[in-house]
């Protein structure tokens, strides 16, 4: 059994069910009545293509050049079992190509730019070097591209999108931000010598634990903010519910020995995004 669980969080199927109940509660926010069945099965598909690819062409980067980065054990089962994960990606394609033909329009569209972008950034980060100045952007750009999958496939069904609902989306972009720095944090902390070129590495673990800090302290107060800004009270629940989220994400940053064992920031980490189930 703890075989599987392994397995399932190697695959990232953590964060792909974290997005899906993400865009839940970003739907039911938003008030999209009905939103299209095919949106939360087309989403999960396309976060778990783009992480597996991106894991497979990390370790082809490794293949060709050994010192380009080290491999982690998520990094080796992709290695491992490379030409069953290709087939499953594509696979994983076909599907959600066929899918996208029953949604609308509007959903196409944007999905088309967001992919776009996405292939983009996985092709320049297998390209680029090692420590080149422009993988700094890898914590950012995939916080944004996540929210953006996540908040974005719903507001395009909408007429209009309230401020509330724009809020929370930059709460839930920050929280996936503070994720990923907090990820890197780790990782240099749990190998000093091995880690990865990341923003972690390049501003330092010092500096990396104030912006930690300040984020979390913007989006707990921007949550009970919004709690006496709206009188929707699914509303405030999911602001409350965000401002849980980045409060666990900074509880992980405040006791790094405990979380550091057994990669349990990764499990923790990438739980905080199934959360939001608790208020659907």
């Amino acid at each position: 059994m703890l075989q599987y669980l392994r397995n399932s969080y190697y695959l990232s199927f953590p964060v792909v069910m974290g997005a899906v109940f993400s865009n839940r509660m970003a739907i039911r926010l938003s008030d999209v009545d009905p939103v299209h069945w095919a949106t939360s099965i087309i989403l999960a598909l396309v976060v778990f293509i783009i992480y597996t690819v991106d894991r497979l062409l990390d370790v082809r980067k490794f293949t060709i050049d050994p010192a380009s980065q080290p491999l982690t054990a998520r990094h080796r089962f992709h290695r491992d079992h490379a030409p069953l994960l290709w087939c499953v990606v594509i696979g994983a394609a076909v599907l959600a190509f066929i899918l996208t033909f029953f949604l609308p329009g509007s959903v196409i569209k944007f999905g088309l730019v967001l992919g776009g972008v996405c292939i983009a950034y996985v092709g320049a980060v297998f390209r680029l070097p090692a420590r080149h100045p422009a993988l700094l952007l890898k914590e950012p750009l995939v916080a944004v591209l996540y929210a953006a999958g996540i908040w974005g496939s719903v507001w395009v069904q909408r007429p209009s999108v309230s401020m509330i609902e724009i809020l929370q989306g930059l709460m839930f972009a920050g929280i996936a931000f503070q994720n990923l720095l907090l990820f890197a944090v780790m990782e240099q902390l749990e190998a000093p010598h091995e880690a990865q070129f990341s923003l972690a590495t390049a501003w330092g673990l010092g500096n990396c634990a104030l912006i930690l800090r300040w984020l979390t302290l913007i989006i707990v107060l921007t949550g009970f903010a919004l709690c006496f800004l709206t009188e929707d009270r699914f509303a405030q629940r999911s602001a409350l519910m965000l401002s849980l989220m980045s409060l666990t994400l900074y509880g992980i940053q405040r006791y790094p020995d405990y979380f550091l064992k057994n990669e349990r920031y990764r499990w923790l980490g990438d739980g905080v995004f199934w959360m939001p189930m608790l208020v659907l």
